[in-house]
């Protein structure tokens, strides 16, 4: 699949299909995370597949979304801070966060590539979803990602928004790239 097309195509999914993934092609798309760039080389990522029906249900509880319960797999995204904390100090959560979204991304692409469907759950309540899944405290719980087939595969979507209202030259806000200076040979 082309890079573009799997850009473009990506979306969240919250209707799935009855028909559960190979966990193989899954366990691809988590390998895919780990060419993202870290900071200083300290990949802080950890994944938890899950197939439990139970602790699926739990995970849709903890973030309020009924529609997890139709899959047959949660990937459940952390990051181990410790490394990242030790070597960059007050900075490092900031990589850490920089760098579980460029893992994310690749992640969600590969899962594009292999025509499976997943929707970014961002909100959930912390403490529910580590006690479902042993997650220890000093770990974070970056997302959780419901993965299947989707239900109706939707048309090819537009972008989100305009380039021209988030592109700027040179300054913030500044709309217009500089024409050159001629040069007089």
């Amino acid at each position: 699949m082309q890079l573009d097309k799997a850009i473009q195509g990506r979306h969240s999914t919250r209707k799935f299909k009855d028909k559960k993934p190979d966990w193989r092609d899954i366990i691809d798309c988590i390998d895919a995370a780990r060419f993202a760039p870290m900071a200083g080389d300290c990949f802080t990522l950890r994944f938890v597949l899950i197939d439990d029906e139970k602790t699926i249900n739990k995970l849709a509880e903890a973030s309020q979304q009924e529609f997890i319960k139709q899959v047959k797999y949660v990937v459940v995204v952390c990051s181990d801070p410790r490394i990242t904390l030790n070597a960059y100090e007050e900075r490092g959560e900031r990589y850490c966060r920089q760098q579980a979204g460029a893992a994310i991304q690749n992640f969600l692409l590969k899962i594009e590539e292999k025509k499976l469907a997943t929707c970014w759950i961002g909100h959930f309540v912390d403490r529910i979803i580590k006690e479902a899944v042993k997650i220890p405290k000093d770990i974070h719980v970056e997302a959780i990602f419901p993965i299947g087939y989707e239900f109706n595969k939707k048309r090819t979507r537009k972008a989100k928004i305009d380039l021209d209202n988030v592109l700027y030259f040179h300054k913030f806000k500044n709309k217009k790239m500089k024409v050159p200076k001629t040069l007089d040979v």
